[in-house]
């Protein structure tokens, strides 16, 4: 439990304290480090106490000294100012479109291709019978970014800082190692995910091996375009988002799900002569929706907006609009992922490996020995579902799944990057130049990929993303417990909490 805070602490960006400098515009992070020692700070007057932390019994965590060298940026390097808009004062689509940007890429990491792979498979597996279970985990998640970002808004810190503040080593390290161990499975499905969308469009002539190369490369590269300003960067992952959308919704035209269908799987929650097979992709469908770094992310994304917290009219304003853009975000990532399922409930459900195999023996389709002729049902994957594609609805089906595929693995590992960079950075209060954290971050979490794209075939991957999964859903306690007990504390959140 957080250790419980002296009796003259105060967040002083809530309670009215005077604000630094860093409200003008083009504000550095490096300002924003003396902002946060200043929200964990008392300032000594009327009250005259002085409480250095959160957390009573631990010393301060100091801001670099100035003569360090380069400032120490969590970010990016400037903020964004939020427009006044006075002639709107319930609604202003000026202040939305500022607002505009956290939410989005937070809902990437809703269709990475851990997510595609388990949409692709509830729909062989149970056909239309689990799409209110996507609905619900999509609405559970819903909420639970909301609460993230409040944390971030309301605090001017995100959630790994808070638990750096709040809980004692032993803890903080634990919960570190696992939210670590979340990031590193999730990268695992994201890079590998690109790395077979890379080998698809080049007809297997790039071995998975290399397509994780390829990845790893130009994340990096991606990255540091947040160097031409933070919303050429998120313009970009907005891009990639709409190539999704384009190429998933391609496959949904193109295959025509039963509509009825598509409706009673949405809004009657039951699931008709389901067993083991279709429980396992429920629980697989919660933990790909649902994944625990993404709260980390999500409360860190949000500080890049000028907002000043002393002022709960603009805190208030702020949260309103963060929720709505979380609203529009993680709806268009749920139509996505509705074009997936259906997609694969309509075409492949109970079909078996001889008819495919019959398909796609009649089709000018390269890998169409991926499917013996038996009986036994159909089991499919991202590299497996491309080729089904393919044999059944021609070339184009497939080599545009694998762009689509593509976008959705380069996306998410590079928000996957900026959550290991900001878990680090706050659990550890790491201090090092940004390259040499992209650096470690990326290195944690894409060695065990690398071995497993040496090691493992591209065709027999299916078990891995299963488990992987299914250990989102067993690490999600530990983003959970956090976030709601550190927004529901009164001494942390005041009049939000």
């Amino acid at each position: 439990m957080p250790t419980k805070p002296g009796p003259g602490w105060e967040l002083a960006n809530v309670s009215g304290v005077k604000q630094l400098p860093e409200q003008g515009k083009g504000s550095t992070m490096g300002n924003s480090d003396m902002e946060r020692k200043a929200s964990y700070e008392d300032v000594s007057g009327e009250s005259g106490g002085v409480v250095s932390t959160i957390s009573s019994s631990r010393s301060p965590l100091q801001p670099p000294d100035a003569d360090d060298g380069e400032p120490f940026t969590t970010y990016f390097d400037s903020k964004i100012p939020i427009p006044e808009d006075e002639t709107h004062s319930c609604f202003s689509f000026r202040k939305l479109w500022a607002f505009t940007g956290p939410g989005f890429l937070m809902s990437i990491a809703y269709l990475d291709p851990g997510n595609i792979e388990s949409d692709l498979q509830s729909g062989a597996v149970a056909g239309f019978k689990l799409l209110w279970v996507l609905m619900l985990a999509t609405i559970i998640g819903l909420l639970l970014q909301r609460l993230a970002a409040r944390l971030g808004v309301v605090t001017g810190l995100h959630l790994a800082e808070v638990c750096n503040r709040q809980y004692h080593k032993f803890p903080r390290i634990i919960l570190w190692l696992m939210v670590e161990l979340a990031i590193i499975g999730s990268d695992m499905q994201e890079v590998i995910g690109s790395a077979i969308a890379i080998n698809l469009l080049s007809v297997g002539k790039i071995p998975l091996w290399g397509g994780v190369l390829i990845t790893i490369a130009d994340t990096f590269v991606f990255l540091f375009l947040d160097k031409y300003g933070l919303r050429k960067l998120e313009a970009f992952f907005g891009l990639l988002i709409t190539i999704m959308a384009l190429t998933f919704g391609y496959e949904y035209i193109t295959v025509k799900p039963n509509q009825t269908k598509l409706l009673q799987g949405l809004f009657i929650p039951y699931c008709k002569d389901c067993g083991t097979p279709q429980l396992e992709q429920a629980v697989g469908i919660v933990g790909a929706v649902i994944m625990p770094h993404n709260m980390y992310l999500h409360s860190a994304l949000v500080k890049s907006r000028q907002v000043n917290r002393a002022d709960k009219r603009e805190v208030r304003e702020a949260n309103k609009y963060f929720f709505i853009e979380s609203c529009i975000a993680l709806f268009v990532s749920f139509i996505i992922n509705i074009f997936v399922v259906t997609v694969f409930a309509q075409a492949f459900f109970q079909k078996t490996n001889a008819d495919v195999n019959m398909v796609c023996a009649n089709s000018s389709i390269p890998h169409s020995a991926l499917f013996p002729n038996n009986n036994e049902t159909l089991e499919v994957d991202i590299y497996k579902g491309g080729v089904v594609l393919g044999c059944y609805f021609g070339p184009a089906a497939l080599y545009i799944w694998a762009i689509g595929i593509l976008a959705a693995g380069q996306s998410s590992t590079m928000t996957g990057t900026y959550s290991g960079q900001f878990v680090m950075e706050g659990f550890l209060n790491l201090r090092w130049s940004r390259f040499a954290r992209v650096l470690l971050t990326r290195s944690i979490a894409v060695t065990p990929t690398l071995f497993v794209a040496i090691f493992q075939d591209v065709e027999h991957l299916t078990g891995m993303n299963d488990f992987l999964n299914v250990l989102m859903s067993l690490q999600l306690p530990f983003a959970l417990i956090p976030v709601l007990t550190f927004t529901s504390l009164p001494s942390i959140m005041h009049d939000f909490a």
